[in-house]
């Protein structure tokens, strides 16, 4: 039966999500389940590409195999691996099923496969249950006839969008692209995927980027995306953070300086140009050099030759210039500030980066991330968020954007600890432990009206999102949960609204 529900997938013409999260509700039906999670291997970690069962924060949480002894064991081998209920194992899934209404529980029942592409280790797939017993000899010489389908699978979705990438003739975006991850770029949300299809464009390029955006928005990983991608991706990125240099030593540090140019240069010096000849300079914060220093920097970018202080004679660099700033710089450029023609130069190719409260449910996976590293920092059997928390989360404007998000749940994490008392506790991290403003969570139950002036006045986002809120619970209602028929009566694809319930911070099907 369930080879027949798959079968069609292999030749459908799906996205690569909808493929795979196809998949893992097909399998969670078919082995009558908790949970079903599809996680690709990136060097030392499990990442969860498709998931249903789990907590809204699972997609964004990175397992270390070195931490999850039963993740190393199924990977370990090639048939079927089942975990007795009572195996000292820990689970990593432990309190991060959302079948239970009430408090988490740990998982019961586990079993999990190894899974191979072009005879190579591609990742594995779970499967987990409240129920002992869930899993037994059948099921798991069921998992194994049907291991050649769901490799299959994997590999047609993975050479469709390789074909995909060859006819745009550019990388295609790593969070559509099975077999692929961007270390440290977590997110699933269309500003993210938008940003990643142009910086795609630019990448193989030389032309100079300006990443412009918010203090915590992640500039810096997205620089080093840039380069990864680019042709000089074995080469050098040298990173010079523009606002910790003393005026009195950036020269000497952007160009270098020869034996005697002032007092205490006793030996000639490259510098990071020289460093990063043939590969790529992030000038971070390049908003804060120093004039005099801009005036040589514009030089180099005309002529692509730098005169180390002190020299006679310049020297030719080959260097791609990726630079960052949080201010606007066309302001400072009014101010004179900056220099007109540096800025003009830099930013030959700008690219805005979105703020966290521009990127919806991105804030959930973010913070399933930060949870996880917590987690494994903390050595605590299972941290996730509760209702309330993830509520929160949602509705926060995030002035210091995933910086601050990091540092909520970090020390979020510590007090759930502290409260809590036991490492081998399931800790749960609500509202009484998350230290955004205190207006913000009250206010979100009432439909996230946070914002609202005294006039009754809410800025527009959050009207329209409490208004799309409401009407999709209207209709699941009258429909009496049926999501399928609610999303006729909305007239709108059945996966467009599940997308959009979880932007909304509504528990989709499956979640």
């Amino acid at each position: 039966m369930i080879d027949k529900l798959l079968l069609p997938d292999l030749v459908a013409d799906l996205p690569a999500a909808v493929r795979l999260q196809r998949l893992v509700h097909v399998l969670r039906e078919a082995f009558a389940c908790g949970a079903v999670v599809l996680l690709q291997r990136e060097d030392d970690c499990l990442r969860p590409l498709a998931a249903v069962g789990l907590v809204q924060d699972a997609l964004g949480r990175r397992f270390e195999i070195a931490r999850h002894p039963r993740l190393a064991a199924l990977l370990s081998r090639r048939e079927p691996t089942w975990f007795e209920p009572g195996s000292p194992l820990p689970d990593p899934y432990d309190g991060l099923l959302d079948d239970s209404p009430g408090a988490p529980l740990p998982v019961h029942d586990c079993m999990g496969v190894s899974l191979y592409v072009e005879g190579e280790l591609w990742g594995a797939l779970t499967f987990d249950a409240l129920r002992a017993g869930t899993f037994d000899e059948q099921a798991r010489l069921r998992l194994q006839e049907l291991l050649p389908l769901v490799e299959a699978l994997l590999r047609v979705t993975r050479l469709e969008q390789e074909n995909r990438a060859l006819r745009l003739d550019r990388v295609t975006a790593p969070e559509t692209l099975p077999g692929r991850f961007e270390h440290g770029i977590v997110g699933q949300s269309p500003a993210v995927t938008r940003l990643l299809e142009e910086l795609a464009v630019v990448a193989d390029s030389d032309l100079p980027v300006l990443l412009s955006g918010e203090t915590g928005v992640g500039k810096e990983l997205f620089a080093h995306w840039l380069h990864r991608h680019s042709a000089r991706a074995d080469k050098p990125l040298v990173q010079v953070n523009c606002a910790a240099l003393p005026e009195s030593l950036a020269e000497s540090e952007l160009f270098g300086h020869v034996k005697g140019a002032f007092s205490g240069a006793a030996n000639d010096r490259s510098g990071r140009f020289d460093a990063a000849d043939g590969g790529t300079l992030f000038l971070d914060e390049v908003g804060e050099l120093p004039l005099s220093v801009q005036a040589k920097l514009l030089r180099t970018l005309q002529n692509g030759e730098i005169q180390r202080l002190g020299a006679d004679q310049p020297l030719r660099v080959d260097v791609r210039i990726i630079a960052a700033t949080n201010r606007n710089l066309a302001d400072s450029v009014a101010k004179g500030d900056f220099r007109a023609d540096l800025y003009h130069r830099l930013s030959v190719y700008p690219v805005p980066i979105p703020a966290l409260r521009e990127r919806g449910n991105d804030i959930l996976l973010l913070a399933g991330h930060f949870l996880e590293l917590n987690r494994a920092r903390l050595g605590v059997r299972s941290l996730r968020l509760a209702s309330d928390a993830e509520q929160a989360l949602l509705a926060y404007d995030w002035p210091g954007n995933v910086r601050e998000l990091e540092h909520v749940i970090s020390r979020a994490a510590i007090r759930a600890l502290g409260r809590e008392g036991s490492r081998q506790a399931m800790l749960v991290l609500d509202t009484g432990v998350l230290d955004v403003p205190a207006s913000v969570a009250p206010v979100l139950r009432d439909e996230r009206s946070v914002g609202a002036a005294p006039t009754g006045v809410q800025p527009m986002r959050i009207s329209v999102d409490s208004c799309q809120r409401e009407q999709i619970r209207r209709a699941l209602a009258v429909t009496d949960g049926n999501w399928s028929a609610a999303a006729r009566m909305l007239d709108l694809d059945p996966s467009n609204l599940h997308k959009l319930a979880r932007r909304l911070g509504l528990k989709s099907l499956g979640e």
